[in-house]
């Protein structure tokens, strides 16, 4: 049985005040079982966010790390010192990473590779365009990115990790694939990851959806077989609004 997960990526917003305010109001209010909880928050929010996660069920994320421990990578962020810190997950390959910022799909393998050997689980998202997905060419590109990003990942490794996947033209549009959509693409992911590995890893991987998940549309998504949980951005900086996508079984 595969634990659902709710996890709010923040992007590059709220500063260490406004991260402890949110914490604050959120406090006792996470399920205790049955939902992993997670905040994806910017490098300098990270530190309020790993003491408060010692004392409640919440994990932590940070939105991004380098593929080397150390060295002359200035502005970078090791994904050792975030594992020395406490952090439970690295989201990468997000498409604004791709798009703004060129990061390849060897990139985000090398990443992952990185953050596994650190003891720390890699969110790895996936997504097409809107122009890929009305061409016909979106299972290939998806499925062609996850091929790429669990490169020499072990079964067992590739198991523990997440899976997120986010259509691009649903990301801070309003526009929202439908759990149909959704589960239609997240089952073509866990086929392409039973064909590299086997049916048993596939079916422990949780693979998420994002793109406008919100209070209003979770529980429909969650409905679907395959889909495990939520990538969320906007939604997830609310603190009531995140409270109600974290306690949708409830």
């Amino acid at each position: 049985m595969r634990t659902p997960i709710i996890a709010g990526n923040w992007k590059m917003n709220k500063n260490p005040q406004e991260t402890q305010e949110f914490l604050e109001a959120i406090k006792g209010k996470l399920p205790e079982s049955g939902v992993e909880a997670i905040i994806g928050a910017p490098a300098i929010d990270l530190n309020a966010l790993t003491w408060f996660s010692k004392d409640e069920p919440l994990k932590t994320a940070a939105e991004n790390c380098y593929f080397e421990d150390a060295g002359a990578f200035t502005g970078e962020t090791s994904p050792k010192a975030l594992s020395d810190m406490g952090i439970d997950y690295v989201i990468i390959g997000h498409s604004e990473r791709r798009q703004y910022f060129g990061e390849t799909d060897e990139d985000i393998n090398k990443k992952a590779h990185a953050i596994l050997k650190n003891n720390m689980l890699p969110i790895i998202c996936c997504g097409e365009t809107l122009e890929q997905r009305e061409a016909g060419k979106a299972e290939d590109w998806v499925t062609g990115q996850i091929e790429a990003a669990v490169k020499g990942i072990s079964a067992d490794d590739l198991a523990k990790s997440v899976i997120a996947y986010e259509p691009i033209w649903a990301i801070g549009t309003g526009k929202t694939a439908t759990a149909d959509q959704a589960q239609e693409m997240v089952h073509v992911i866990r086929e392409k990851i039973a064909s590299l590995y086997d049916a048993a890893t596939a079916d422990k991987v949780r693979i998420l959806y994002g793109g406008s998940v919100k209070p209003a549309n979770v529980k429909e998504l969650m409905s679907k077989e395959d889909i495990d949980g939520g990538l969320v951005g906007g939604a997830s900086m609310d603190p009531e609004s995140f409270l109600a996508l974290a306690n949708f079984n409830k």
